[in-house]
């Protein structure tokens, strides 16, 4: 399996789908989502699931990952820019903006992309890809923990992509 965007040109996560975007929710918190490709996904798949985190938010979170995206039940090979905001075909899971570091958004901001705003330096972003034999158990607004529950024994492959992002 192979996962492109062409929202990551060198490694690089382009402005448009962070802070220095121009797309952004009630709250501040950037919703312009990146374009995905799945390409060659294993015989069998029924479902894709995603997970976008930055693991370098441990030292301002005070140890945890900050969650941007989840994504679950997708049925087809491509999202097209900002579907996060209109896509329907799909079910989304809270991202770290609900937590208390986040300000503690409403869980229906949440459930969207959550773009990256790194506060203190360049952060490596990881959109995690889980190619899957089923459709999973679960309805908008699901968290991290939940997802993983349900992907576990279903997973046929995985596939990790990374980006940067600068200190805005």
């Amino acid at each position: 399996m192979i996962v492109t965007s062409t929202g990551i040109i060198n490694g690089i996560i382009q402005d448009k789908f962070g802070g220095r975007g121009t797309q952004f929710n009630e709250n501040g918190v950037p919703t312009y989502s990146l374009p995905l490709k799945i390409e060659d996904v294993p015989v069998g798949t029924r479902s894709v699931a995603l997970v976008l985190e930055d693991k370098d938010a441990y030292p301002v979170t005070g140890g945890f990952t900050w969650v941007h995206w989840l994504a679950a039940n997708i049925t087809r090979h491509e999202l097209k820019e900002n579907e996060s905001q209109t896509a329907t075909d799909f079910v989304q899971g809270c991202n770290s903006w609900i937590s208390i570091q986040g300000n503690q958004q409403s869980k229906e901001l949440s459930c969207f992309y959550g773009g990256m705003t790194p506060p203190d330096q360049t952060h490596t972003y990881e959109l995690h890809i889980y190619a899957l034999d089923k459709l999973l158990n679960l309805t908008t607004g699901f968290y991290l923990n939940e997802l993983y529950h349900e992907m576990e024994g279903h997973i046929l492959e995985k596939y990790t992509l990374k980006g940067a992002y600068d200190k805005i």
